[in-house]
């Protein structure tokens, strides 16, 4: 017997709102009625798929369904705009979730919303996620697509390159001459305080390890807001690494000091999706293609082709 698809429907719903009672709310039904939808489709398939927990979160076997639920969803969607029949989907657009790290959401990625085709039916969910960890939200199905520092692709998608993020090791001007008027700058690095943006950061690390001296670092400040962390820099509550985007304009002003000229950080950066055919995501890598062009050194990747995975 196949699968129910208002079975999979409420499992849907239950994950996408984190909870039975609003999933209910956004199929209009009673949550004993998204319960007992669920329990018959976990009965049918001889699996707990939801923990029942707070958000509710998918189990191992739930997350191989959620992927297959969103999946269908959006062939549903491109099949009914296809045969000329898109009212058949009611009021709602199809929702195209997406992982990008919060510094190229803060800098060019939404440029991606001035280049998107007039009309087109769909509603982006962002979710913010660092780059080097957006591959197991695409392996759980938690998105269709990702920006991600990994070239290689996950299982069953395909990685293309968008183009490189410099990072600026930056300090305020009065930070820099109490901590970087020395001429071992490299040195200084290792008893000035730093700030990085959260623990799962390791932009300092990568940008450490490029130097001769590769001791242990200062004790560390952390700032999980890209603008706040630039105005705590700016500020002197310590040395950085921020975006080039976002601190030129201060160097050049001088609010910001560069302190160690010619040194910087290379992120590549690329973009993962569900390698399945799919307009709306043919749509938004034409659209994150264009995006790019205002905050990425695009040039340091072309030539990169596209790599998939079965």
């Amino acid at each position: 017997m196949k699968i129910d698809n208002a079975h999979l429907a409420a499992f849907a719903m239950v994950l996408r709102e984190g909870s039975f009672e609003a999933a209910a709310k956004r199929l209009h039904v009673t949550p004993s009625a998204i319960s007992q939808r669920v329990k018959l489709l976990e009965e049918h398939l001889g699996q707990v798929l939801l923990q029942r927990s707070t958000p509710t979160q998918a189990t191992s076997a739930g997350m191989v369904l959620a992927r297959f639920a969103e999946q269908v969803s959006m062939l549903e969607a491109e099949m009914l705009s296809e045969v000329g029949a898109p009212e058949m989907l009611g009021a709602a657009m199809q929702r195209v979730p997406i992982a990008v790290n919060v510094d190229s959401l803060e800098t060019w990625f939404l440029s991606v919303f001035d280049v998107l085709p007039p009309g087109v039916q769909m509603c982006l969910d962002i979710r913010v996620e660092d780059q080097d960890h957006s591959a197991v939200l695409l392996r759980e199905g938690t998105v269709m697509g990702a920006v991600s520092s990994s070239p290689d692709p996950t299982y069953g998608c395909t990685a293309e390159p968008l183009g490189v993020m410099r990072y600026l090791a930056v300090a305020s001007p009065g930070f820099a001459q109490s901590y970087f008027a020395t001429a071992d700058r490299e040195e200084a690095l290792h008893h000035a305080p730093m700030l990085g943006f959260n623990r799962k950061d390791r932009l300092h690390d990568l940008f450490i390890a490029q130097l001769a001296n590769t001791a242990q670092l200062s004790p560390t400040h952390f700032i999980p807001s890209v603008h706040g962390f630039v105005h705590a820099v700016a500020r002197g509550l310590g040395w950085g690494l921020a975006p080039e985007a976002l601190v030129a304009e201060g160097i050049a002003a001088g609010t910001l000091i560069d302190i160690l000229p010619g040194q910087h950080l290379d992120v590549a950066l690329y973009w993962h999706r569900w390698r399945m055919r799919s307009s709306f995501l043919d749509v938004i890598g034409v659209a994150l293609k264009q995006a790019v062009q205002t905050g990425l050194r695009v040039s340091l990747l072309r030539g990169a082709g596209t790599l998939e995975t079965r």
